[in-house]
């Protein structure tokens, strides 16, 4: 190469990835392949903001994030990308911000949308690859179907309580994510973040193993986690692996699909949309709002307030009054229940609540019924003095 021939690198650039550009397994060629490569990252959330910033970081020349919610106190515990001054902003202004400051070479590109059927496939086709950073069921079986029919990978990672996982599913001859789950968890069976909780931490190692994936897949060097499926426990401080096969059979990517166009996911996954809670919404003869709730405490009416969270929920804030149950309890401390009384249910939004209503009247409390919203309703509706969480 003659003296002033183009390297395609500015001297900044090269200062910049100075330790990239002297491993063989990238070098200059490798680091311009980072600089053409246009990955979308789906959430800049926990799993979305170490992603988002290593990829940044590596020098990815089009990083495309797509989000519709606003940065919330709850969030900092583990979405790094986002600081306290940045709560009540939007996420992507939030993290656009940060990635413009950590990497200005980088272009980013925000999509302010909730991830549909209707808007995926047209989303997708720009970018060479997506990272997978959602936090349930439906967008992640969109995610999923959306990438094997546009042929591009789905770099993909979950996060709960103290275990991650990881894989890379959509590439040819791999297996997609509905080879691993065909069919989604009955709603409900599997608790949220919101409802489980994270280990804060777990998101910044899960989001950066994925990072890594996405980097060594526009490399094309390394073993990728095509086929396999790894496991964190970060409790016991252990990895293992399991292997995946592509099954021929599978819906989406097998030898004969029968899904060859985006779905209803939310519909597939049996999601009921719900009012907000901030809502008044009318009573049922199994629900009691908040309102109603009040108005008894007051005239000190007699009943039974049943809380089914967790303690360490229940030490965060209480409805006065109410008695601690957890869900997980309530068979083996039905003899606790008050035979014939009545009964008010509450839990964090009233999914648990709901559950335990139907347990109750199951055991022979006809007269169960369940709070409406749950306590954050309380919070909103009826005494904002008490933590939201």
């Amino acid at each position: 190469m003659t003296t002033g021939e183009p390297l395609g690198l500015t001297n900044e650039e090269v200062a910049r990835y100075s330790r990239h550009l002297i491993m063989p397994e990238v070098g200059m060629e490798g680091q311009l392949k980072l600089k053409a490569a246009r990955v979308l990252c789906v959430g800049a959330g926990g799993l979305g903001s170490p992603v988002a910033l290593y990829l940044a970081a590596a020098g990815v020349g089009t990083i495309g994030i797509v989000d519709f919610d606003e940065v919330d106190y709850s969030n900092l515990q583990r979405q790094i990308i986002h600081g306290t001054p940045d709560v009540g902003r939007s996420k992507l202004e939030s993290a656009k911000s940060r990635l413009n400051a950590l990497n200005p070479e980088v272009h980013v590109v925000t999509h302010e949308m909730a991830l549909s059927s209707q808007n995926a496939l047209g989303l997708f086709a720009d970018y060479d690859m997506v990272v997978d950073g959602t936090d349930n069921f439906p967008t992640r079986y969109l995610v999923n179907d959306a990438c094997v029919i546009q042929g591009k990978p789905n770099v993909y990672g979950s996060i709960f309580r103290f275990e991650g996982q990881n894989s890379v599913f959509a590439t040819t001859g791999g297996p997609c994510y509905r080879c691993l789950y065909p069919e989604p968890p009955p709603p409900g069976l599997v608790p949220s973040c919101a409802e489980g909780g994270v280990l804060g931490i777990l998101p910044g190692v899960v989001g950066t193993l994925q990072a890594t994936e996405a980097v060594k897949l526009i490399l094309g060097v390394g073993d990728s986690l095509i086929g396999r499926f790894l496991i964190f426990d970060a409790l016991q401080m252990r990895f293992r692996e399991l292997k995946l096969r592509k099954d021929p059979d599978c819906p989406v990517c097998g030898d004969k699909p029968t899904v060859t166009q985006l779905i209803d996911y939310e519909q597939f996954c049996g999601v009921v949309p719900t009012q907000p809670v901030s809502e008044v919404e009318p009573n049922t003869d199994g629900e009691v709002t908040v309102e109603e709730l009040k108005a008894r405490i007051d005239r000190e009416d007699s009943f039974v307030l049943l809380d089914v969270r967790e303690s360490q929920e229940f030490d965060i804030c209480r409805i006065p009054g109410s008695v601690l149950i957890p869900l997980g309890d309530l068979q083996s401390r039905m003899s606790e229940v008050q035979a014939g009384g009545d009964l008010i249910v509450h839990c964090k939004s009233g999914v648990r609540s709901g559950k335990a209503v139907k347990l109750l009247r199951e055991a022979g409390h006809i007269g169960a019924k369940n709070l409406k919203g749950g306590i954050l309703a309380w919070i909103d509706r009826i005494d904002q003095t008490l933590p939201r969480y």
